[in-house]
């Protein structure tokens, strides 16, 4: 794998993946370790890369919370769906547990009614707000209960205040970067899933760790 081309030393990786794994940038890392930006900014590309990999495949069942999101693009202008210049993301995610992302071309039912119907277990609870696109979810296999967010935010477990959390988690995250290229984004987007599963900062570096020793052999 990536690590017996890497003309790093052991040491040196080693503490780049705790400085990863602390949401260090590539150049304040690079700086304290004593390598160059750029040997540090590629070694993290590859660290999201190996992350993305190993994220495992699961379906979400019970309570699920249901949104899409836009990162990126001009800050002036048009904003929130369909913004011009902006990925959209959509999400899913089962209360009190994990969350799973994807990267769609649009928020239409045609695109985001396959991915609930393969990442959602049958008979579960799914929460969404008033966007027309989960009109369908009415007459589907799932209980399906919305949200006005015109008049308030929650009403008792009617809510998605937890998908809503991952994306401002996200993007607080991802501000840090200075802009991301959409060549670049979906291994930036699966850091960040990975990040709100993986529990605390000790168990996420033990994993990549973990992951990462597993690629030299």
């Amino acid at each position: 794998m990536y690590e017996r081309r890497s003309k790093l030393t052991t040491r040196q990786q080693s503490e780049l993946i705790r400085f990863f794994v602390a949401g260090a940038t590539a150049r304040a890392a690079g700086e304290i370790v004593g390598v160059h930006r750029n040997t540090a900014t590629s070694y993290f590309m590859r660290l999201r890369r190996l992350i993305a990999t190993h994220l495992p495949s699961y379906r979400l069942s019970g309570e699920v919370e249901a949104d899409e999101s836009y990162f990126g693009g001009v800050r002036k202008g048009k904003r929130g769906r369909g913004a011009a210049g902006k990925i959209a993301v959509f999400g899913l995610l089962k209360r009190n547990d994990k969350v799973y992302t994807a990267i769609i071309p649009n928020a239409c039912t045609a695109t985001l009614m396959p991915i609930i119907e393969e990442r959602v277990e049958p008979d579960s609870i799914v929460y969404t707000d008033t966007f027309k696109a989960y009109n369908a979810l009415d007459i589907s296999g799932f209980h399906h209960h919305r949200i006005n967010h015109s008049r308030q935010f929650a009403e008792q477990a009617n809510h998605i205040n937890g998908i809503e959390n991952f994306w401002n988690q996200a993007k607080r995250h991802l501000r840090r970067f200075n802009g991301i290229t959409p060549e670049h984004f979906y291994w930036f987007l699966k850091e960040c899933e990975w990040r709100f599963n993986g529990g605390n900062h000790r168990k996420l570096l033990s994993q990549l760790i973990h992951w990462v020793n597993r690629a030299k052999h």
